[in-house]
């Protein structure tokens, strides 16, 4: 079994859009992470046209397929702000920093961070979003889930635990935003109070 810090940065590359970079690093990859072998063999051969419509296909186009961790429990809504500042926080704690245009809560920075301090915090409070992923990229026959497979098996707790959080929050969804109050009937009305 593969070191976890070797496997998380190997998944963070993995998971990154396969640019040239991406695609000159990953005999690398292959080397050091046997868990990640199910991707690799079928990533090498698409052509580099094909493995990047294949990568913005699968993560530009669905929300159900985010790479952003808050995503999965805030959805579009307000609270993400906190929850972004509470991933900065934890990079700042041990003296990093969130650089380039992806957010803090972006999956590959997440892996990266866990792989150079072993802190493994980020990724179990997320555990349910990454099962989501995982069983999202799955269903739809995509080799990154074999990545998320890599991931989710690294974390502590008990897995058909996780997955049923996970199953659960499938079925209600991210958050959404709820903007204003729905007052009861006749609220604001002469005699009830309000206005």
């Amino acid at each position: 079994m593969t070191e976890p810090a070797v496997l998380y940065q190997g998944a963070a590359h993995c998971l990154c859009y396969p640019d040239a970079e991406v695609r000159e690093r990953l005999p690398l990859v292959r080397a050091a992470v046997p868990e990640l072998h199910p991707f690799l063999d079928e990533f090498e051969h698409w052509s580099p046209t094909a493995a990047a419509e294949h990568y913005v296909r699968v993560f530009d186009f669905k929300n159900r397929h985010s790479l952003y961790l808050s995503w999965w429990l805030d959805g579009d809504t307000r609270r993400r702000g906190a929850s972004l500042v509470a991933f900065k926080e934890t990079y700042r704690a041990y003296g990093l920093s969130v650089t380039g245009e992806e957010l803090p809560d972006f999956l590959p920075a997440v892996l990266e961070f866990t792989s150079r301090t072993g802190n493994r915090d980020l990724l179990a409070a997320h555990r349910a979003g990454l099962e989501l992923l995982r069983l999202a990229l799955t269903d739809d026959g995509t080799p990154y889930a074999a990545i998320l497979e890599a991931v989710c098996g690294t974390l502590p707790g008990p897995t058909p635990k996780d997955r049923l959080e996970a199953r659960a929050l499938a079925r209600t969804g991210p958050r959404t935003e709820t903007v204003g109050i729905d007052f009861p009937p006749g609220y604001g009305a002469p005699g009830h109070g309000g206005r």
